[in-house]
């Protein structure tokens, strides 16, 4: 697959003023909740109304969505508002009844992305398709099983494509539901900076009051979109209650969001440095949480250490580290005068960590 401006084709016949923006519930629960918040939504910036219809949970027993019932729903929020509709699909029969309930737009999950057979299933059922249609990024950080999964409904003759950026699963508890690990929608931008990509920082925070943070990240790295779940009552909602916001709440998020694409050259210059400034922003927060690690580990060596009477400083294993991180570095562009003095802070640091352990 090569980039192509043709890709963003159905983005750009939208000839939107703002970011694509797909809202609604996580899950269709009844009639009246599904045409209530989008009768919410009817005059605000929302361009396709999203609603889960299958709704497979990660352990059974929990809510799993209305089924194909829901589909007729979303039927009646086209009729009534005019909104276009958006929904999930995960195999053949989830395709057939979208399409004959003429649904926009179709996404596909992050834990069905992950396998090449589901993906191949639903490429051929869509083959030839003009609905958009849209990948998840799968759980786990694998780029080139993200960009296989596009490649697949690209050679299916589906034109109107584009990805979502949803975060991935980790088994280490952070501040978000999924990790953005956002250096991978970078590299996706930079392979194929024309296909279109959304960001859903529902599903990367889990919680609604980092939403507007994790949204003006993406935006400021040139994301074409957001999916943000939308409920009229959040709290009872009866999936992921937690990350999704209230209709007015979503209208104010989309007017405090800064927009940084302009016509004019020093707009322009003004985005690609805001876009480069939050790159810089995200590595350093990666760096921030990898030293974190590494004096975890450390403390983990002061403790060995205590336990056998062994001391502290050990000047071989030292030399040999410095030695291998300047060579390392000079392969990266980075000047020994800053490896030194970079992992002399680190190693003063560790000692300071297993020195409080040993003597404790």
């Amino acid at each position: 697959m090569e980039n192509s401006k043709q890709m963003r084709t159905w983005l750009d016949d939208l000839k939107l003023d703002h970011p694509l923006v797909i809202a609604g519930p996580c899950s269709a629960e009844t009639e009246e909740q599904v045409l209530r918040i989008a009768h919410s939504l009817k005059d605000t910036d929302v361009n396709y109304y999203r609603a889960g219809i299958w709704k497979p949970r990660t352990r059974p027993g929990n809510f799993e969505g209305v089924g194909a019932l829901g589909l007729k729903w979303l039927q009646k929020v086209k009729a009534e508002t005019g909104m276009k509709t958006a929904t999930e699909v995960a195999n053949r029969a989830h395709v057939e009844l979208a399409l004959e309930h003429d649904i926009d737009l179709l996404w596909i999950g992050a834990r069905s992305t992950v396998s090449p057979f589901i993906v191949q299933e639903i490429a051929d059922a869509l083959k030839g398709t003009d609905k958009v249609v849209l990948v998840k990024n799968p759980v786990n950080p694998d780029l080139a099983l993200w960009l296989g999964a596009v490649e697949r409904l690209a050679t299916a003759d589906i034109k109107n494509l584009g990805v979502i950026h949803r975060g991935f699963s980790t088994y280490e508890k952070t501040k978000y539901r999924n990790i953005p690990e956002w250096q991978m929608a970078i590299d996706l931008q930079t392979k194929f900076p024309d296909l279109p990509i959304i960001n859903d920082p529902s599903h990367i925070t889990g919680n609604r009051e980092m939403i507007f943070d994790v949204s003006q990240t993406a935006l400021d790295l040139n994301f074409d979109g957001l999916m943000i779940e939308t409920h009229h009552d959040p709290d009872n909602a009866w999936s992921d209650a937690a990350q999704q916001v209230t209709p007015s709440k979503l209208v104010q998020i989309m007017r405090d969001l800064k927009i940084r694409k302009e016509d004019n050259t020093e707009a322009e210059y003004n985005a690609k440095l805001n876009n480069l400034r939050a790159n810089i922003d995200i590595i350093d927060n990666q760096l921030i949480e990898t030293l974190g690690k590494r004096m975890k580990t450390s403390d983990a060596i002061g403790e060995l250490k205590k336990e056998k009477n062994v001391a502290v400083l050990q000047s071989t294993r030292w030399n040999e580290i410095l030695g291998a991180m300047i060579l390392e570095g000079e392969s990266k562009g980075l000047s020994e005068e800053f490896v030194l003095r970079m992992f002399k802070a680190i190693h003063q640091e560790s000692i300071r960590h297993q020195e409080k352990i040993v003597n404790a």
